[in-house]
């Protein structure tokens, strides 16, 4: 009997009529993420204006990866990047099988150089082993299993992030509430808290484009005092995951009520209440603030493997507050006032991907 030979592979732009199966391959995928899926692809169209370049492989007709990509253009005079993917922190390809992602990672690289992009950027979790990138070891990200019963969530927590989890509830009387209604309170309050790092923000446009095209993976919490938005979140659940995402605090919110801990606890349990096996929260720079934060909640750090071809530009992104060289800039921001901050941050938003 004589060996068939193998189908070939078949590696093409993604279009918008493959939504619906590329998105059924992303939720099959064991790393299949919300920012995989083609809603998030049409968020950032319509909120930032970047253009996709997704890419699938296809094997005897049948999908067998999927690469989301879009394409971001800088300031004038700036070579457009590709990124997988824009204000996600987990991308690259997922595929049923290693060669299917190596050949996708190519593929985009390849796309790169004839569309004479800066830098081809995959914001993998784990290392495609693709030819050509090189990585970085910047970011980390954090995932928990979580318990059945929701008595455990807090009984598995440090000692202390209990204790202020209880003061905030007893002590300060914060309650947490879900609802699209809580949209506008996230965008202004995630504005206040960047703008208080020294960072821009990102436009209410940007959290209106999620809650549209993602429907029921993207859900809105609040943090409420006496009837007072303390804090917002935006959250993601796919998968038996939910990715506590997006956060926006008032200046007490944290130093005073402890809300971030609060959220992060409260969260848990909505979580478990629903059925929920993991609770993702999210990258962070190691050695930041961030970062100690959920080491302190319990919470075991993975290095990301974030991927890069570089072209035009022949070094890794520097727009990061651990770069010295940034100090300035963060520091003016910081300064500026809430009137001035919040339309140039909807404009620089397009930049920062």
């Amino acid at each position: 009997m004589g060996i068939a030979p193998s189908v070939a592979l078949e590696i093409r732009p993604s279009a918008a009529a493959d939504d619906g199966e590329r998105d059924r391959f992303v939720l099959a995928h064991p790393r299949g993420s919300p920012f995989h899926l083609a809603g998030w692809r049409r968020a950032v169209e319509r909120a930032h204006g970047h253009e996709p370049r997704d890419l699938i492989a296809r094997r005897g007709g049948d999908l067998a990866g999927v690469l989301p990509l879009m394409r971001c253009g800088g300031p004038p005079f700036a070579s457009p990047d590709l990124v997988s993917v824009p204000y996600g922190v987990y991308g690259g390809p997922i595929a049923d099988s290693p060669e299917v992602g190596r050949a996708l990672a190519a593929a985009a690289a390849d796309l790169g150089q004839q569309e004479r992009a800066g830098r081809v950027e995959l914001r993998c979790v784990e290392d495609p082993g693709a030819e050509g990138f090189v990585g970085s070891d910047l970011y980390a990200t954090f995932v928990k299993e979580l318990p059945a019963d929701v008595a455990l969530v807090r009984r598995h927590m440090p000692k202390r992030a209990r204790a202020e989890v209880r003061h905030a509830i007893e002590k300060h009387g914060l309650d947490l509430e879900e609802g699209a209604r809580f949209l506008g309170d996230l965008a202004r309050l995630f504005g206040e808290s960047k703008r208080r790092l020294g960072s821009p923000g990102l436009p209410q446009a940007w959290f209106e484009a999620l809650a549209r095209e993602l429907g029921p993976v993207a859900v809105c919490h609040a943090a409420v005092r006496r009837g007072e938005v303390v804090a917002a979140t935006m959250s993601f659940v796919l998968r038996g995951t939910l990715t506590f995402y997006y956060i926006g605090t008032t200046a007490e919110a944290n130093r005073t009520f402890r809300a971030t801990n609060f959220l992060t606890t409260r969260l848990q349990e909505w979580a478990v209440e629903r059925g929920l096996r993991r609770f993702d929260l999210s990258r962070s720079r190691v050695g930041s603030g961030s970062y100690d934060f959920k080491v302190n909640q319990g919470l075991a750090a993975t290095p990301l493997a974030y991927r890069y071809a570089l072209i035009a530009k022949h070094g890794l992104p520097a727009m990061t507050p651990s770069n010295p060289r940034t100090r300035i800039l963060r520091e003016t921001w910081a300064k500026l006032p809430g009137w001035l901050a919040r339309p140039l941050s909807d404009r620089l938003a397009r930049y920062l991907p």
